[in-house]
């Protein structure tokens, strides 16, 4: 195997010179004011990709995505945790030229494939029963440590800067699921429902308590959620499940800090999450991403049958950018210029750009893009 240059997500990341303000950032998102299209690169390249690009000639600008123009907000994350703090030791247990074997600090044993992958496969989960779960219960309970060295000072800094202020919580599916795995969350679901409940009564309870906080120190504008919930054939929890474990733990979370003047709830979930939405409309999402349109996530379609009810961030197939110019071309004619007209949308690729990506691809995306965005505008 090749050794590769870039295989962390620090390797991956990219730059995107951000230069939208909170205020136009805020009104676009909740179709306020249509000032200008947001146009950005959620993730930059999949392992291996820059790599390619390299040897077909890419500049530094390139690689680090700076040379690429984009158009969207500054972000500030501020530095208030409410998932897992503490936890086990982590070791690595095994490793050879190909793999590395350890243990992470939630006590699961994780295989990472070198130079293949920046995510590990789980070869087990800390949960099986509630008194696994009370074992670890108080790394997600409240305390102290939850809050950074001088967090009041950089969210106020972030505030200065004109920055979107953001806090993230635990996805009340991916957290369960990295507690017990996805086979036994979906089991748990009916034997021991008291279990998942508690869980995410814990971490909605913890989470109140920090934006609380924070809430007292700083505006807060975005929260954030991270489930992953769903492949192509569908959502991993259904409608039920949401109602019933995912819903009351979202909006214990969502109504308090909505209240103090929050305007966006932001869920990050692969897949087709279509059947699920209305329950998480619900549950009070308003924002969601990357919707990858393989998955029959189209954003065209969404927005027809949401409106102004969910805003987006991705939503452009990063597929076609393999496929060639006309390829090309057609994904954005289809999909910018009605999303540039309603607003409420960072326009983007729904994911990692996928290798065997052409460079002079990505060159002529960017450039249509801005193409079509001048002449919408």
């Amino acid at each position: 195997m090749e050794k590769l240059k870039w295989i962390t997500h620090a390797d991956l990341a990219i730059e995107r010179n951000a230069s939208v303000g909170r205020r136009e950032y805020l009104d676009h998102m909740t179709f306020r004011h249509n000032e200008r299209a947001l146009f950005t690169e959620i993730f930059g390249p999949i392992v291996g990709l820059k790599e390619e690009w390299e040897e077909q000639g890419a500049s530094v600008a390139e690689l680090d995505f700076s040379a690429f123009k984009y158009r969207c907000e500054r972000r500030g994350q501020i530095p208030a945790h409410t998932g897992r703090v503490g936890g086990v030791e982590p070791e690595v247990l095994e490793e050879t030229d190909d793999f590395i074997i350890s243990r992470d600090e939630l006590g699961r044993t994780v295989k990472l494939a070198k130079g293949v992958s920046t995510l590990a496969l789980l070869m087990d989960h800390p949960v099986k029963n509630m008194d696994d779960w009370l074992r670890i219960k108080p790394w997600y309970q409240f305390s102290e440590a939850r809050f950074e060295r001088d967090w009041q000072a950089i969210a106020q800094r972030y505030r200065e800067e004109d920055r979107v202020l953001c806090v993230s919580m635990p996805g009340g599916f991916d957290e369960p699921r990295q507690l017990l795995g996805e086979e036994e969350l979906y089991v748990s679901y009916y034997t021991q429902p008291e279990l998942i409940h508690d869980v995410l009564d814990t971490i909605g309870h913890t989470a109140v308590q920090v934006f609380d906080r924070v809430a007292s120190e700083v505006q807060v504008d975005l929260l954030r959620v991270h489930e992953d919930m769903a492949e192509r054939a569908g959502p991993l929890a259904g409608p039920k499940q949401v109602d019933e474990f995912i819903k009351p733990y979202y909006r214990r979370v969502w109504d308090r800090i909505q209240e103090r003047g929050a305007q966006l709830f932001d869920q990050d979930s692969d897949g087709d999450m279509s059947s699920v939405i209305p329950s998480f409309l619900a549950a009070g999402i308003n924002y969601m991403h990357p919707v990858e349109p393989v998955d029959n996530m189209d954003i065209v379609e969404l927005r027809a049958q949401y409106g102004q009810r969910l805003a987006f961030y991705g939503g452009l197939d990063k597929h076609v950018l393999r496929e060639g110019k006309e390829a090309i071309a057609a994904e954005l004619e289809h999909k910018m210029p009605p999303l540039i007209k309603s607003g409420g949308c960072v326009l983007a690729l729904d994911h990692r750009i996928p290798n065997g990506t052409p460079l002079e691809n990505y060159r002529f995306y960017i450039e249509k893009s801005w193409e079509i965005i001048e002449r919408e505008s």
